[in-house]
């Protein structure tokens, strides 16, 4: 059904409040694999790649806090995110873009699947003819 306009105000207010709480906690671990780093400690591949994440969301939180920061800003976030889909650090994406983003990448790597299936069949007529 229709949520009521405070409801809806209510469900971003904690969007936003769960995603800056998991910035946080991966903050908190990101600092935690520098100091291992520093000490001379090898990261995972699992574990540079998250550092790697934390690190993006941490630059790409700067433009977002201007959306927050300035006042009625923040109407013009659907706007900016439309135009730069990649804005939003990874924290605040909702499932549906996640499930949107996997499709897309699951349906290139179909795609480049079926390319390589052909190229490589096409080679195998040719060395065949040529054999032949």
């Amino acid at each position: 059904g229709k949520r009521s306009l405070r409801q809806r105000v209510v469900d971003e207010l904690k969007h936003y409040y769960n995603g800056f709480h998991l910035l946080w906690i991966d903050t908190k671990v990101a600092a935690r694999m520098v100091w291992r780093l520093l000490h001379g400690q090898v990261l995972t591949r699992r574990e540079r790649r998250r550092l790697l994440r934390t690190c993006a969301d941490l630059f790409r939180l700067v433009p977002f806090l201007v959306f927050v920061i300035v006042p009625f800003m923040e109407f013009l976030l659907p706007v900016f995110l439309k135009l730069f889909p990649e804005m939003l650090p990874s924290t605040f994406e909702t499932e549906s873009k996640k499930e949107e983003k996997q499709k897309k990448k699951l349906s290139a790597k179909l795609e480049l699947a079926k390319f390589l299936q052909e190229t490589v069949a096409e080679m195998a007529k040719r060395n065949k003819a040529d054999t032949g």
